[in-house]
């Protein structure tokens, strides 16, 4: 989605302002070349695309997360579904027992766990 006459300080730019929109926290440059890949590929072009929506990319994403068992990274997302307001948290819960009847039963329970953790982060904070 680079836009023609778009400069890699443009791509960059975009990409770290859609970072910080699907994460809720603002995002600096960072060095190397997998956070390029990251901000420059990820965020500027696929996260910005139009035919999907962030909840609808979100949703999408805690599917694969959860059927990978990558609950560390599920963290992350579910916090950011609550506070960008993506998600509230009977949707997350429900997330993960739908999950689990298509991850399996361990898989899922662990989503809900970790929804339930995030849960009790964010009212915290509060």
């Amino acid at each position: 989605m680079t836009t023609e006459g778009e400069t890699p300080a443009d791509v960059r730019r975009r990409g770290l302002a859609k970072m910080s929109e699907v994460y809720g926290w603002e995002f600096a440059d960072g060095p190397g070349e997998h956070f390029a890949v990251t901000a420059d590929h990820l965020f500027a072009d696929i996260w910005s695309r139009p035919a999907l929506t962030l909840r609808e990319r979100r949703l999408l994403l805690l599917g694969a997360l959860t059927a990978q068992g990558n609950f560390d990274v599920a963290e992350i997302q579910i916090g950011a579904a609550l506070r960008n307001g993506e998600l509230s948290e009977e949707q997350l819960r429900e997330i993960a027992l739908f999950l689990c009847h298509y991850v399996g039963w361990p898989a899922g329970t662990s989503l809900d766990g970790t929804v339930g953790k995030v849960i009790a982060q964010e009212r915290r904070k509060k």
